[in-house]
Formats: C-alpha cells, sequence, structure tokens
C-alpha cells in the first residue's frame, strides 16, 4: 500500500540569490496488514494514555523527512497521550533579497507565512486525531535556541525529532537537544517501521531518573504488552588490584552488587521485575554499545533517562544519552528528562 504526500521546497542561494520551487512527490510503502495490525492495538490504547505528554513540538526543517515524521507522530499521537501539537520551523533568515523581489513580483505572502501554509498543506494529508489541536510555528533565528525558546514559551511536554539515516552532519541538532532540552526527546528515525514498541532496551543506573523511566515502561507493558529489556553497565574501578582480587575476580564482585542494586531499585520504586541485561564497561563507545545491545536482542525502542548517578558503580547517563543520539540512527528513541530540569539554561536563552 503507498502513502504519497508532497512537498515544496523554496531555495535561496548565491550572492544575489535565485529562488526555485521543487514539487516532490515521495510515496511511502506500508503493508496493509501491520498497519491494520498497528491501528487496531493504537485505537485499544484509547484517547489518554500517557500524562506525561500532553504539549508536543516537532522539529520540521522542510525536507521529505517532514512527511516521514508526520505520519508517525500521527500514528503515535494516542500512545503519547497527546492533545495538542506545535509543528516548529525556524529558518536562519526568512527575508528576501529585493533583487529577488523584483525579479519574481509574483510573490506577494511574507516567506514565513508561505513556509506555514506548506507545513499546513503537509499536516492536512497525515490522518492525525481530530481531537488532537493542531499549530504550526514559523520563525526566524538561530534554530537551536529559538526551537528551545519557543518550547519553554508553550509550557511543552515532549519534542519530537526526526532522525535521518545519513549521519554525517545530521545528529548536531538532535544532541544539542537532547542536552539543553526543558522536556523529553522522542527521535523517530526514518525507516522504523510505524508500530506500536514490540520490544524496548532500557538502560538504567537506578536513579530517580531511572525509576521515572521504568514508569514509563512499565505502562507501556500494561497497555501494549510491550516487552522490556533492561540494561546496566557496571564498571571495575581502576584501584581493583589493591584489594589483591584479579580483574576478573573483581568484575564478578560489581556484577553481584549491580544485580543487588537493581533488586534494591525495584522494591524501592515498587515496580515490577523485568529482565535486566548486567553488562560491563569495555571502553567500547557507550551509544554504539547500547544501539548493538538493542539490535542484537531485537529491541526495536530504546528508552532512557537523561542523567543520574547513584552510589553504584555505573555509567553517567548524561553522557551517555548524547552518546547514544549521535550513535543511534536506526531505532526510534525517548530521552525522558525530569520536566524543567534545564529551565536555568532556558531562562538565560530567553534573555539573549
Amino acid at each position: 500500500m503507498f502513502f504519497p504526500f508532497n512537498t515544496n521546497i523554496l531555495h535561496f542561494e548565491g550572492q544575489s540569490g535565485y529562488l526555485e520551487f521543487r514539487k516532490t512527490v515521495i510515496f511511502l510503502a506500508i503493508n496493509p496488514e501491520e498497519l491494520q495490525q498497528s491501528c487496531k492495538l493504537t485505537n485499544r490504547i484509547g484517547k489518554k494514555y500517557m500524562e506525561n505528554f500532553t504539549k508536543a513540538m516537532v522539529g520540521l526543517d522542510l525536507s521529505a523527512m517532514d512527511g516521514v515524521l508526520m505520519k508517525k507522530v500521527a500514528f503515535l499521537s494516542k500512545l503519547l497521550g497527546i492533545e495538542k501539537i506545535y509543528f516548529i520551523h525556524i529558518s536562519k533568515n526568512l527575508s528576501l533579497p529585493e533583487e529577488i523581489k523584483d525579479h519574481y513580483p509574483d510573490i506577494l505572502a511574507p516567506l514565513d507565512e508561505s513556509i506555514k501554509a506548506e507545513i499546513l498543506v503537509n499536516i492536512k494529508e497525515h490522518p492525525f486525531p481530530k481531537e488532537i489541536e493542531l499549530e504550526v510555528i514559523v520563525g526566524e533565528g538561530n534554530p537551536r535556541d529559538t526551537i528551545l525558546r519557543w518550547a519553554n514559551i508553550k509550557d511543552v511536554d515532549i519534542m519530537i525529532m526526526g532522525r535521518k539515516n545519513e549521519m554525517e552532519g545530521s545528529g548536531s541538532l538532535a544532541k544539542y537537544m537532547a542536552q539543553k532540552s526543558p522536556c523529553s526527546v522522542l527521535f523517530l528515525t526514518e525507516n522504523s517501521e510505524i508500530a506500536v514498541p514490540k520490544k524496548v532496551l532500557i538502560p538504567l543506573d537506578f536513579s530517580e531518573h531511572s525509576n521515572l523511566t521504568f514508569k514509563f515502561a512499565q505502562k507501556l507493558f500494561e497497555e501494549t504488552n510491550t516487552e522490556i529489556l533492561a540494561l546496566h553497565i557496571y564498571e571495575v574501578p581502576t584501584g581493583y588490584y589493591k584489594t589483591g582480587k584479579s580483574y576478573e575476580e573483581f568484575a564478578a564482585i560489581m556484577k553481584g552488587h549491580a544485580k543487588k542494586d537493581y533488586e534494591k531499585f525495584l522494591q524501592k520504586y515498587k515496580h515490577q521485575h523485568f529482565e535486566c541485561l548486567f553488562l560491563m564497561d569495555e571502553k567500547e563507545n557507550s551509544g554504539k554499545f547500547i544501539t548493538r545491545m538493542a539490535q542484537e536482542h531485537q529491541a526495536n525502542w530504546i528508552i532512557m533517562g537523561s542523567r543520574g548517578r547513584t552510589s553504584s558503580a555505573s555509567v553517567l547517563l548524561g553522557s551517555v544519552a548524547e552518546n547514544l543520539v549521535e550513535a543511534n540512527n536506526m531505532l526510534p528513541m525517548l530521552i525522558f528528562k525530569k520536566k524543567g530540569e534545564n529551565m536555568n539554561l532556558i531562562d538565560a536563552i530567553l534573555k539573549i
């Protein structure tokens, strides 16, 4: 089954600038049986599932990825409990050069209005639930800081961004949002299937951030029967040799402590028991390691807290989350945050 959508792309280039309109029709191929099965499951979830994410902001770049992203967001909106979606596009410069205006007098509408109209056309081509309120924001300025400013103004609960297949240069904005966003960030990848998560990998360090992430995963399991697989990465301290133990012996001790910490974590927060992998940090890039583990265990989503460190010898999740954003462009990924934890930074940006 093929679903078409259109994109109109406006380009300016050169010292004087030239104008180019390009209209592209792209067809997304979707297996009808998988789509029907996923729709039935989504309908069973109901209108209000995750209260964490009432208001969402979706970042757009006017590329073909926008249509892919909209289709995925439309499908997942009920699952996430979204009631309002802000679609945002920020350009560095929305002014048309005078020379362009002289050569193209038929261009009457300001560029921001033209872009907004095109986004609205794209939105109408996707099956967003009627009860969800949709709004388009087109602005000018530094995309990173301006998007964060609007996220604060609109008090959104989750940022949603697309990840393209090409890794080079595509992860800078994504990494920045993972670092600085005042709320959770969901990255939806270009080639991932449009479906409710079947199996989710959750890296844990047993902190309060891990608790919030685990709560989300538990609700996901209860409502959709999604399989949950936890992952804890432990380290062998550099001074292990002073104990008289070998590296292997101390690694076994640390693994035993990690297992006990997991049980304490479950008891403290009254969580349901899910399978947990206990793997030693082999000094591989943490993002690549987690992505590889997810693929090896056939997980099709990754959910993790943005930061947090306990007394357990675990990897700092703040840096791990950033590495994961850089390394993973294959699997959908939710970086779960305490809303407002970066508000000091946002306040500083708002004063600029």
